[in-house]
C-alpha cells in the first residue's frame, strides 16, 4: 500500500512540489548566509517527493532562532498551505493518507531545524 500510495503522491502532489522546494533550496544557497536554509529545503524536497514510509522526529526547538527566522520568511504561510491541503485532501476517505502526508509536512515546514526524517 506504501508504494501505491508513493507512486500516487509522486504523480500528484510530490513530483511538482518536489521540484519548488529543490528549486527554492539552489535559490537559498547562492548565498554564503543562506546555505543552511538551502540544506531545509532540500531535506523537505525529499519529504515531499516520497513521503510515505517516512517519520520526521526531531527536537524543534534546537534552533529556535533558525526557525524563527524560518518562519518568519515563509514557514508560516507554507505550513498553512499544507494544512489546508490536508483539510482538503481529507474530506473523502481515499483522501486521508494524503491528507495525513500534508499534515507531516505542514509539521516539517513550519520549524525544519533540529528536525530528522527517518
Amino acid at each position: 500500500m506504501r508504494t501505491i500510495g508513493n507512486i500516487l503522491w509522486m504523480l500528484f502532489f510530490g513530483l511538482w512540489s518536489a521540484v519548488v522546494w529543490f528549486c527554492l533550496g539552489v535559490l537559498w544557497c547562492i548565498t554564503i548566509i543562506g546555505i543552511p536554509f538551502g540544506l531545509q529545503a532540500f531535506k523537505i524536497a525529499g519529504l515531499v517527493f516520497w513521503p510515505f514510509k517516512k517519520n520526521v522526529n526531531g527536537n524543534f526547538g534546537a534552533h529556535p532562532i533558525a526557525n524563527l527566522i524560518w518562519i518568519i520568511f515563509g514557514g508560516l504561510e507554507l505550513a498553512i498551505a499544507y494544512v489546508v491541503g490536508g483539510v482538503i485532501c481529507c474530506i473523502t476517505m481515499i483522501g486521508i493518507p494524503f491528507g495525513k502526508q500534508c499534515f507531516k509536512m505542514a509539521t516539517l515546514s513550519l520549524a525544519p531545524f533540529g528536525a530528522r526524517v527517518d
